[in-house]
């Protein structure tokens, strides 16, 4: 093999590139020209190696995370890796079944700074030392190459707008989404600031800041903030009302009033997109203090973007919701069963105390009033024992009618006397109780526990009901 001529022929062809694209592609066929090895370039862009150019082979990986592969681990430490045997790398992976051996070095700008991988793979014997040589020099001349074109190519704005979509989709909290909606903005827009404005039953209200805040973000919160949630609201309200629209804020062309905050921060430049439906949606703001003029295809894309805010928004809610739904009583909004069994689990022998409650009579209530009236009972008696219990203490509708309370005592007179407290509370609703105390034994089981005070609770009604009773320690 003439590695000489291999050398020659990539530069020559390097020299016509006018793009890079161009010179990975042409590199890759003046090297396929010499050898039947597959052949890729991969370049830096964002946090992933994207191939540029490579020869046929059924399949080629179009991405690779940047620390993946023999091709992630050159580019992260900026060393070549000859392995004459791919099957006994850990990294290798396996583009072509046959593979034996592969040959990868990094392209290095001319600062010395890895900006992708040269990489080459062969199906039969090959001698690697002439061919590491040969792969690198011509890593050299392509790295050299691509720095004169302009480096390797960056993302476009609608891949950066789709890689923050997959930031947003996977964010945990309503914070986490506005704080990855607001780097997306800034990002895609180049625009230098965005702040999310958000609705709610008490008005709009600023989204949280990102961790280091730039000097015109810093003055538009500040201004904001002075003018008030009815200003927020009017932004929200415009955006909603005329849809997407940006401003040049050009000398002689006086703001609308409702962007009075904004210019006095310093605002210039300004995109305003709806988020949301009207009612219970916002605005996403994306400014800056240089006058600058944002297209129609920018717009467009923080709409898209703002599409994606809220459905993600929207998302979180839903499940706090369902979290909400799983967790409480839908009547009385209590704690019911699943965090009733949680609580229970954790309680303290001889200081945890179950307070088991049965409203007296409640059957009759139902059978002769209707369900209608027999909920507005329960309502009543739950907000009344609520209302009795100390700070700390924990109610739970376990039941129709059953209700339990768990609360910390040190003594069982204590559980006593605030069961009493209890009865107390439902006889000024117009309604009575009995109520069965039972404090945890060492080594009982939750459910042995509320089993006793359940007995201590049928011991109430046996002696008249509307009282308490306390277990057998």
């Amino acid at each position: 093999m003439d590695h000489q001529r291999v050398i020659r022929d990539v530069t020559a062809r390097l020299t016509m590139a006018s793009s890079v694209p161009e010179a990975c592609r042409w590199t890759v066929d003046a090297m396929s020209q010499h050898t039947p090895a597959t052949i890729s370039v991969l370049l830096d862009v964002h946090d992933r190696l994207r191939c540029v150019a490579a020869t046929g082979a059924w399949q080629v990986f179009a991405t690779v995370p940047a620390r993946t592969g023999i091709v992630g681990r050159v580019f992260a430490t900026g060393t070549a890796a000859v392995v004459p045997d791919v099957t006994v790398d850990p990294d290798y992976l396996p583009v072509r079944p046959d593979v034996t051996a592969e040959l990868c070095v990094p392209v290095l700008d001319p600062a010395g700074r890895a900006i992708g991988v040269l990489d080459v793979q062969w199906s039969g014997p090959v001698d690697l030392e002439p061919w590491r040589d040969t792969v690198q020099r011509v890593a050299a001349r392509l790295g050299t190459r691509i720095a004169a074109l302009g480096g390797p190519p960056a993302e476009s704005r609608s891949e950066k707008l789709l890689r923050h979509a997959a930031a947003l989709s996977s964010a945990a909290t309503e914070g986490d989404v506005m704080g990855a909606a607001t780097r997306a903005a800034r990002e895609v827009s180049t625009l230098s600031t965005a702040v999310l404005l958000i609705g709610g039953p008490d008005g709009a209200r600023l989204g949280p800041s990102p961790l280091t805040p730039g000097d015109l973000e810093i003055r538009i919160r500040a201004e904001l903030a002075g003018a008030g949630p009815g200003a927020l609201g009017r932004m929200v309200d415009r955006a909603h009302r005329y849809g997407a629209g940006y401003t040049l804020g050009e000398v002689g062309h006086p703001p609308t009033e409702d962007y009075r905050p904004l210019t006095r921060a310093g605002v210039r430049s300004l995109i305003a997109v709806p988020v949301g439906p009207s009612d219970a949606g916002g605005a996403l703001l994306v400014a800056d203090e240089r006058a600058l003029h944002p297209d129609s295809t920018t717009v467009s894309l923080m709409e898209l973007l703002a599409g994606q805010v809220w459905i993600s928004l929207d998302r979180l809610r839903t499940l706090t919701r369902l979290r909400e739904q799983a967790s409480s009583d839908p009547l009385t909004g209590l704690g019911h069963t699943g965090p009733f069994g949680q609580r229970i689990a954790a309680a303290k022998p001889g200081r945890t105390a179950l307070l088991a409650i049965d409203v007296d009579g409640f059957k009759t209530v139902n059978d002769t009033y209707g369900h209608q009236a027999g909920d507005q009972v329960l309502v009543g008696l739950a907000r009344a024992l609520e209302g009795a219990l100390r700070h700390g203490d924990e109610l739970y509708r376990i039941g129709g009618d059953e209700f339990v309370a768990v609360i910390e005592v040190n003594r069982p007179e204590e559980a006593v006397r605030i069961a009493e407290r209890l009865a107390e509370a439902a006889r000024r609703t117009g309604r009575t109780i009995s109520v069965g105390v039972a404090l945890p034994r060492p080594g009982e089981t939750p459910d042995r526990t509320l089993r006793r005070a359940d007995q201590a609770l049928y011991a109430v009604k046996r002696q008249g009901r509307d009282g308490v009773h306390l277990a057998a320690a």
